[in-house]
């Protein structure tokens, strides 16, 4: 008999004051045998939370992590509601467990799917600020975490020359902090200082802050991750300290007298809308006015890691030519610490063939994202070649494996550690003949701290087993996302070797 088919509730559950929540989003949560979201959502909807359901929280920037996972579940049978503040389509998780779906191939078929409507941000901060978006609006993400910054920027200066209402979603972080002065100076190429901007903070929330500011002064008020940034277009205005901007009935209507000159019935004339498309194309003696029309699109890239090889690290000149030729006009080459270059194409670029012409170059391509990266010291500019055999045959093995979150594996060639291997995830150290073995660096952090020695003295000819069984191991019992020293310390060993998480 087949199984039960699960559900996947994707919940907007709105600012997070409960009388903003919608009936069906309360009966939502209620439904779910499993509630799974980022901590501070789900300690805004803990109250309605029962002792029964099992409640998965997740850090930020876990959001693949916990698309996957959701799915997982739910293809047991369960019932499982994804929550998300705002509407879970706007900036949300709808969109990526639909992604991950399609990756997987999953279907209505293989499960439940349904999106549950929440009020977004734009719409709870408009409310706080009077009526901002009574005309046309967007909404633009200032954070360039997953979209180039050159993209953000030509949304804003698109949306600014459009004379929308803008409201900028993650306008400013600990770290990103110019995206809002660099979206501000945009503005004021086409918008004056004067223009009216409503900054909401934590909307229905305790934390509640509401400024009404102008773009001269805005950037004088604090800005954060919990604020919204509403710009108003070139006819807003400010009345009893509330944002309004005009539908424009003030061109049809005398707003000031009871009695109007367009009467009831009479708003369909065309001499009464002048503006209209249907009456300019008239008078140009157009028969149909839909005669031109702008296409945009945004670009879609590819990214990839590009090295002249493990243990190699010169460049021949002809290595970089072919490296420009391949990124052309509309790519991107970042040097990274990591020994590499990060190759960033279009997708109009023809990535595949862009691949395969760096790799007859002899250059190693390798991939981006949650996989092995094998990185090692030049052993003294190939001096010391005993180890550099094991070093390869590591990349060749392990190089680019899918696992939970990124696993960096230093490979040093003598006791100098120079390219500090033992500060990543798994070191490996060359000395006297023979490898150590290092797990569970924790590279970043106010509390970060090297991996721990597990195993010294290993003979050569078993060191690349280890290794790639430590690496598969921890891909297929890891969490969704769990970076490698937090397998660690939950599991306190892998494959044979003991690890415990130090004291700081």
């Amino acid at each position: 008999m087949e199984g039960k088919k699960g559900k996947l509730l994707l919940i907007g559950f709105g600012p997070g004051s409960e009388g903003h929540l919608t009936g069906r989003a309360r009966e939502a949560i209620a439904e779910s045998q499993v509630i799974l979201g980022y901590k501070t959502y789900v300690d805004l909807v803990r109250d309605l939370l029962r002792e029964d359901q099992v409640v998965m929280e997740a850090g930020m920037t876990e959001e693949v992590a916990r698309a996957q996972e959701a799915i997982r579940v739910v293809l047991e049978g369960k019932t499982v509601g994804v929550i998300s503040s705002g509407d879970a389509g706007v900036y949300g998780m709808a969109g990526l467990v639909y992604e991950v779906m399609a990756e997987k191939g999953l279907t209505s078929r293989d499960l439940e799917v349904e999106v549950i409507p929440g009020i977004s941000a734009i719409n709870s901060c408009a409310s706080l600020l009077g009526a901002p978006i009574m005309h046309d609006s967007c909404t633009i993400s200032l954070s360039d975490h997953l979209t180039p910054w050159e993209v953000i920027a030509r949304r804003v200066d698109a949306a600014a020359q459009s004379d929308f209402v803008i409201a900028f979603y993650n306008p400013k972080s600990g770290r990103r902090t110019r995206q809002i002065e660099e979206a501000r100076r945009i503005l004021l190429q086409y918008r004056s200082p004067q223009t009216p901007v409503g900054l909401v903070k934590s909307a229905y929330r305790e934390q509640q802050s509401v400024v009404v500011t102008d773009l001269e002064h805005m950037l004088e008020h604090e800005i954060g991750m919990l604020t919204t940034v509403v710009v108003g277009n070139t006819s807003t205005f400010v009345y009893d300290e509330k944002m309004v901007t005009p539908r424009g009935y003030h061109r049809k209507y005398t707003l000031d007298r009871d009695e109007q000159n367009l009467k009831l019935n009479e708003r369909l004339k065309e001499e009464a809308e002048p503006w209209a498309l249907h009456t300019v194309a008239k008078e140009k003696g157009e028969t149909n006015p839909a005669t031109t029309y702008v296409q945009s699109a945004f670009m879609s890239t590819f990214e990839c890691m590009v090295s002249p090889g493990v243990v190699n690290k010169t460049f021949t000149p002809n290595q970089w030519i072919t490296i420009g030729e391949v990124a052309g006009e509309k790519g991107k080459i970042q040097y990274t610490p990591h020994h590499g270059l990060l190759l960033t194409l279009s997708a109009d670029s023809k990535p595949k063939q862009g691949v395969q012409k760096l790799r007859e170059a002899g250059l190693l391509v390798s991939p981006t994202g949650d996989v092995v990266v094998v990185k090692a010291c030049d052993f003294c500019d190939g001096d010391k070649k005993d180890p550099i055999p094991y070093a390869k045959e590591l990349q060749a093995r392990v190089s680019g494996l899918s696992v939970p979150k990124e696993l960096r594996i230093g490979f040093n060639g003598c006791g100098m550690v120079c390219y500090g291997a033992v500060k990543e995830d798994i070191g490996i150290v060359y000395r006297r003949g023979k490898f150590d073995l290092f797990l569970g660096g924790k590279t970043a952090g106010r509390q970060a701290y090297q991996a721990q020695l597990v195993a010294e003295g290993m003979e050569p000819d078993v060191i690349v087993d280890i290794v790639e069984n430590i690496v598969r191991t921890y891909g297929e019992e890891g969490y969704p996302g769990e970076r490698f020293y937090k397998y660690l310390s939950r599991l306190g060993k892998i494959a044979g070797f003991s690890w415990s998480e130090p004291v700081c």
